[in-house]
């Protein structure tokens, strides 16, 4: 199985800590992450012939597709254990609602939880779940 790669907001706290959701409940390894402004998560967006979308957006790249915005955090909870693939029923909400709302908490996001001055160094216990 190839994995699917989730690009996100490096140095953003509420990235990180679903960063940290993930790793805890994706426990078949589905996902590898990096961050979307590394030089990796921008070879891979080239790669796939996909503009570089900024940093308000999560990217989910899977073998066949990508998705952004709230369409991709939709299908990587959809991949999780526990109670987390139960929030996918949220997708019946027409694309400009999710991604709306989606967009507002991205706007606000380093307000209301804040960001690092740098981008994340996983410890090596998980170093193998980045690209």
């Amino acid at each position: 199985m190839e994995k699917h790669i989730i690009l996100f907001d490096g140095v953003c706290n509420l990235c990180n800590r679903f960063v940290n959701l993930v790793i805890s409940y994706d426990k078949k390894k589905y996902f590898k992450m990096g961050a979307i402004q590394s030089d990796e998560g921008l070879a891979i967006l080239k790669e796939r012939g996909l503009e570089y979308v900024g940093l308000s957006s999560v990217v989910l790249i899977t073998p066949d597709n990508f998705y952004k915005e709230s369409r991709a955090a939709l299908e990587i909870l959809k991949k999780l254990t526990g109670l987390w693939p139960m929030l996918y029923i949220f997708i019946i909400l027409p694309p400009f609602v999710r991604d709306g709302i989606y967009r507002w908490i991205a706007t606000n996001r380093y307000s209301w939880f804040g960001k690092t001055d740098s981008c994340r160094i996983p410890s090596p216990e998980i170093k193998d779940r980045f690209i």
